[in-house]
């Protein structure tokens, strides 16, 4: 059959033609609308064209509702965009790190970990700032309770029950000698002692004979003069024993006891059994060594500084210890020499640890000053770049104050800035505090 045979086409089925492109047009955009949305994404695979032409689609479909549908140049869906704002306003920043500034330096701490941490609070005050003089020494004997003991007889001796270290009573016996001028001593003065006891019965007989007028007076006086000489005979005898250190004795008349004349230290011993000693050989050196000097030399700059009966503080140089003493003799010439002039300082020694011959450092108060803001010393710290800190409570806890300190010593600081006169501080457990601060300062950095 050829299109001229064809019937020609009615009205109706013109119409039903038209019906159905459009109908499929209008399927064609509905489907181009729902594959859009999952066909953006593929726009730089697919070419720009295809995407510029389901966007164009889009915004025909739905209008321009503002705050709807949002198109993004990178192919991300209006949904994903919105979230990402969304998530970051909805997280708030952290306290610590928008109030960084305001905590820096605060320590937490509660009234328990305080009284555990051994923190004691303090108020500024008022105080004396003392400038201190430092000067070398050395522990010597106390020379006033040190002897040097001689026999001060001749002789051999025979025993030494005394030993060098050994700490010895006074009147203890150190040694034995036999000694021949000792037995000379004590045989006179038994010879004296024996003319006095004749003396004295020939004055008794003859002091009642003169009385009952049988004999003259001259027998009588005579017999009172041989008394008298025979009395100083034997207190002449007893002298001479009591000056070498000898007694009456007993059976053995050379036999002579070296004692000791005072308590204390057996620090040197020269002789030994059998050994031959004269009576001016030093055989022992003993020293009470409960009283100590502590020697120094002082400039001439420093001596207005140091005065007789000034306090002194002597710490040893070898270990840990210190004592108070007082200024006992400051020499009035200056070395040729040295320039120097000595002085010491009696030191009590009740312990026995100040031993001779330990070097020392002696510390004097030079002057002294009053300061209007003082703190205890040993309240101030210093954190990471020798900055001065100064802990103080605030609520909840503690806090580092920076400091300017000025004058200072062992016991007092001058504080110039950061404190006021009355405010409270750590007095006591501020390096607690300190490893705290560091502990937290640590843990903020990681």
């Amino acid at each position: 059959m050829n299109e001229k045979n064809l019937p020609p086409l009615g009205p109706r089925r013109t119409r039903l033609a038209i019906a159905i492109i459009l109908a499929i047009g209008t399927l064609s955009a509905v489907l181009i609308l729902r594959s859009g949305p999952d066909s953006a994404g593929e726009g730089d695979s697919h070419g720009h064209g295809h995407s510029q032409a389901a966007s164009h689609a889009d915004a025909e479909h739905h209008g321009s509702k503002k705050g709807d549908d949002h198109k993004d140049e990178d192919g991300h869906a209006d949904g994903e965009h919105h979230d990402e704002k969304d998530t970051e306003k909805a997280q708030p920043k952290p306290k610590a790190e928008a109030g960084h500034d305001d905590d820096e330096g605060l320590i937490p701490m509660d009234a328990q970990r305080t009284q555990a941490a051994g923190v004691r609070l303090a108020t500024t005050g008022t105080g004396t700032v003392r400038s201190t003089l430092q000067l070398p020494g050395e522990i010597r004997f106390n020379e006033d309770r040190t002897a040097h003991v001689v026999p001060r007889v001749a002789g051999v001796v025979e025993s030494v029950p005394a030993n060098l270290g050994q700490s010895v009573k006074k009147g203890q016996v150190l040694a034995v000698l036999n000694s021949a001028t000792v037995s000379e001593q004590r045989s006179e003065l038994q010879a004296a002692t024996k003319r006095l006891d004749l003396a004295r019965g020939v004055y008794s007989r003859e002091k009642q004979l003169w009385q009952d007028k049988i004999s003259a007076e001259q027998d009588y006086l005579q017999a009172q003069q041989v008394l008298r000489e025979a009395e100083i005979a034997v207190a002449n005898a007893q002298q001479k024993l009591a000056a070498t250190g000898a007694g009456a004795g007993g059976s053995a008349l050379n036999r002579f006891e070296l004692r000791a004349p005072f308590d204390g230290v057996v620090v040197e011993k020269h002789l030994a059994v059998g050994e031959a000693v004269q009576d001016t050989t030093q055989v022992f050196t003993i020293s009470d060594l409960r009283s100590v000097w502590a020697e120094m030399r002082v400039a001439a700059s420093d001596l207005p500084a140091v005065r007789v009966g000034e306090k002194a503080t002597v710490k040893a140089t070898a270990f840990d210890s210190s004592a108070t003493g007082e200024v006992a003799y400051v020499g009035a010439l200056i070395g040729q020499e040295t320039r120097t002039a000595p002085a010491r300082i009696s030191l009590p020694n009740p312990d026995g640890v100040w031993r001779p011959g330990l070097f020392v450092n002696v510390e004097l108060t030079a002057s002294s000053q009053q300061v209007p803001v003082a703190i205890a010393t040993s309240a101030l710290q210093r954190l990471e770049g020798q900055q001065s800190v100064v802990f103080v409570p605030v609520k909840g806890g503690f806090r580092a104050q920076p400091v300017r300190i000025g004058r200072t010593d062992s016991q007092t600081t001058e504080i110039l800035e950061g404190l006021k006169l009355g405010q409270s501080y750590v007095a006591e457990g501020s390096f607690m505090l300190k490893a705290e601060l560091g502990k937290a300062s640590a843990e903020h950095a990681h």
